[in-house]
């Protein structure tokens, strides 16, 4: 890949004919939320554009820059996203042939989408990789031009456009929040802003479960992560691309990480000022935003945050209701151990001071004790949570605070009593299970002919990937059974020692 000077891609994201498809967005000012945080905050609506995401920019400008030879073969991309939209959408407006290769676990809504602006979808594989690999072969057998998501100077380029918009809305801006997936809209935005402003600071976001980005920077080089999260699938990417790396790392002031119930409290925020729905890699930027204000106490700043799409499942927004809460701190989870006896629940909720209790889960378990797990309303945050424990635990109750415990907050709650009354050599496994008919089958010819399944429970919020807990009744040879695991294919990952488990599903003492 040819590597472009600063220079060289200022005359680029300035030539680039992206209006001939992507209209120029909105900076819209967040009233509620500059008042909440004592700063001007304006969100740039990439949601408006016509496919509701940034990615047509990008795809735009690269099909635009292609010669008449490859425009005539025709193009092909991997996505079972906003690129696939924005793909299909350019090819569309400049009569090419498109090709979009997705999983076939991509929900129809997304794959109707795109057949719906013109392009041949061809499912393929159970995951991303698989989907990629495949287009690449593709378009080695066609002659097809593969246009790369991100890691592309014409699509960098063409990203940059969303910079140019905003200095011409607003040039007094003094920091500008970006999501970062591969890197392509961050390396567009920074290289551009860096030329011209150089003072506006422009900080990247990632998700903590998918920091492709920082992981990269802090190693000097792109590296690839193991598995990333999936609650944000926008920006799900394992590895930065090379050329995005290279300008983010010149560029780039800062890099910031959020949890899930973080981005779920930003997509509350968003809809709150705007009525708009991002989707959780579109409220990304305003996650960070956030983060970036209470830890470093900015005050009187005008800050900007790109919402960098809407194409959201609307049954993942059970998942955002049930977690914005949390994401403000505004409510806790709480394991508690009270005596088992009569009037134990009520003296317990005299010592709350009259805080609303939002969920409680038990179930007898001991003639002694009693865990119990416990939803708390706590509006001033966490600073009023660390109050509560601590009176609570001066009153002589046991409590663990399990509002940052994912596994807690995705399966415990909805499980508690279900501890096992007799002696059991249990061991317990999260799994992301593909959403296709074949997966359970699978799992339990790999799994359940090798050790007997002692708990199982599923959760699924729209995604192309299920959440999965499960337990397994395992003797001495682990080995052998952490050979299944991997054969299996799907990310797992070992919950036996954590704490919510220990509290309410595994085998406690009764006497």
């Amino acid at each position: 890949m040819t590597q472009l000077s600063a220079a060289q891609y200022l005359k680029k994201i300035l030539l680039a004919p992206v209006y001939e498809a992507a209209v120029e967005t909105p900076l819209q000012p967040l009233n509620k939320l500059s008042k909440r945080l004592n700063n001007q905050i304006l969100l740039k609506r990439e949601d408006l554009q016509p496919v509701h995401s940034f990615k047509l920019r990008g795809a735009y400008n690269k099909l635009a820059n292609l010669t008449e030879l490859q425009k005539q073969r025709g193009v092909i991309a991997a996505s079972a996203g906003n690129h696939a939209q924005g793909v299909a959408l350019s090819a569309k407006r400049m009569g090419l042939k498109a090709t979009i290769v997705m999983p076939c676990t991509t929900p129809d809504i997304k794959v109707n989408s795109v057949r719906a602006l013109g392009a041949t979808t061809v499912l393929f594989g159970d995951s991303f990789d698989a989907a990629s690999e495949h287009c690449k072969a593709l378009a080695k057998l066609h002659n097809y031009t593969l246009i790369h998501p991100f890691d592309d100077p014409d699509v960098i380029a063409g990203q940059g456009t969303v910079a140019k918009e905003l200095l011409q809305q607003n040039a007094h801006l003094d920091k500008i929040f970006v999501p970062v997936g591969g890197g392509g809209l961050a390396a567009g935005i920074a290289v551009y802003i860096k030329q011209l402003l150089p003072d506006i600071k422009v900080i990247a976001v990632e998700p903590e479960d998918a920091a492709c980005l920082k992981v990269a920077l802090d190693h000097g080089g792109p590296v690839t992560l193991s598995r990333v999260g999936l609650f944000a699938d926008g920006v799900a990417v394992k590895t930065v691309g090379t050329e995005t790396f290279r300008l983010c790392q010149q560029y780039i002031d800062q890099v910031i990480t959020v949890n899930s119930d973080e981005i779920c409290a930003a997509v509350k925020d968003i809809f709150e000022d705007t009525r708009a729905i991002s989707e959780p890699a579109g409220a990304l930027s305003v996650a960070g935003l956030k983060k970036y204000c209470q830890s470093h106490e900015v005050k009187d700043q005008r800050l900007a945050a790109i919402l960098s799409g809407a194409n959201v499942n609307f049954h993942g927004l059970r998942y955002v209701s049930e977690r914005c809460e949390l994401g403000e701190q505004k409510e806790s989870i709480l394991a508690v151990t009270i005596p088992e006896k009569q009037g134990a629940f009520l003296a317990f909720c005299n010592e709350l001071d009259g805080r609303a209790i939002t969920e409680f889960n038990y179930r007898f378990n001991s003639r002694k004790e009693a865990n119990i797990f416990v939803g708390i309303r706590t509006p001033q945050g966490h600073d009023e949570l660390l109050i509560l424990t601590e009176k609570l635990a001066s009153t002589g109750y046991s409590v663990a605070d399990l509002s940052n415990d994912e596994m807690a907050k995705l399966h415990v709650r909805y499980m508690v009593g279900g501890a096992p009354i007799s002696d059991l050599k249990e061991r317990l496994y999260s799994f992301e299970f593909p959403e296709h008919p074949n997966a359970l089958i699978k799992f339990l010819n790999m799994l359940g002919t090798h050790a007997n399944i002692t708990l199982f429970h599923y959760r699924n919020h729209g995604a192309a990937y299920g959440q999965v807990l499960a337990g397994f009744e395992l003797d001495e040879d682990i080995e052998a059974f952490s050979e299944h695991l991997t054969e299996l294919g799907y990310n797992y990952k070992d919950e036996t020692d954590n704490q919510a488990y220990r509290f309410f599903l595994s085998q406690a003492d009764n006497s």
